[in-house]
């Protein structure tokens, strides 16, 4: 079984399109293959879901022309334009390329909470599914109790929740979070992914700090939706990529070997269809 990661970020700032990437952040600089390489050969990493950064079609093209002549890459979670009249067009041309796994629509920056649910975006919510595309829906808490109507009304969309929705671990928000959490986990299709928990906590956070949000991702969504990512190079904001790998594996220790080669690579395979 591959060991997959299926949340890694290449982005080159000069392109101009990452409007929330200010110069002050400490990522605020190109991260691409040969910087994630070494990393990636150290924890013998397989291949790689890439995910879009920038809410631009010229984004997503650049990221399919890395997947091209980085062989790790086995597909990209892209962006298009969702609200648009030719939204279904769009997607159609995009998924063309047959790297193009997912659409992700960045949710947590969109200042309505309830813009997933806009009726004009069922045209694209249609044409994902008829393109045999995923869902990644990058929300956070206060998304949560929309996130059934949308399940409900588009039933044949592959969704997966990015980054466990961010719980709010530094202010111990785990409650409200629970709360939604386990509703949407009963929605037996939804994966969830093992991701972005570190950056959610304290600067210096230790594993037990982590610990309960991990697992309660693995007891509501259960070995076989759970998708791990490394969200790197975000990830560094507040620890390394050994760090957030071996602390995984740490997390998922006491699982069977079959239940852990599913959430290290397995889930992802089958869940973004990815090429071999």
């Amino acid at each position: 079984m591959p060991i997959i990661d299926a949340h890694v970020h290449y982005w080159q700032v000069a392109r101009g399109d990452y409007g929330w990437m200010t110069p002050d952040l400490p990522i605020c600089r190109d991260f691409l293959p040969s910087d994630a390489a070494p990393l990636f050969d150290d924890a013998g990493i397989d291949g790689i879901v890439l995910v879009q950064a920038a809410p631009t079609e010229a984004e997503t093209h650049f990221l399919l022309s890395l997947a091209h002549i980085d062989p790790r890459v086995r597909g990209v979670v892209g962006w298009t334009d969702m609200a648009t009249p030719d939204a279904p067009a769009r997607i159609a041309a995009v998924a063309s390329n047959p790297l193009l796994r997912g659409i992700r629509p960045m949710l947590q920056d969109i200042a309505e909470d309830d813009w997933l649910l806009r009726p004009e975006l069922n045209p694209a919510y249609r044409a994902i599914i008829e393109h045999d595309l995923s869902f990644d829906a990058l929300v956070r808490v206060r998304h949560l109790k929309l996130l059934p109507r949308l399940l409900d009304r588009h039933p044949d969309l592959r969704v997966v929740i990015d980054h466990a929705a961010k719980p709010d671990i530094a202010a111990a928000g785990f409650d409200e979070w629970h709360a939604d959490m386990a509703a949407l986990a009963q929605y037996r299709d939804l994966h969830c992914k093992l991701s972005g928990l570190l950056t959610e906590a304290k600067p210096g956070a230790s594993l037990a700090d982590i610990a309960p949000y991990a697992q309660a991702v693995l007891d509501l969504f259960g070995p076989h939706r759970i998708i791990w990512g490394s969200d790197w190079p975000v990830l560094t904001l507040n620890g390394s990529y050994a760090q957030w790998w071996d602390w995984a594996h740490e997390l998922t220790a006491a699982l069977s070997d079959e239940e852990r080669a599913a959430i290290f690579g397995g889930n992802a395979t089958r869940f973004y269809k990815l090429r071999p």
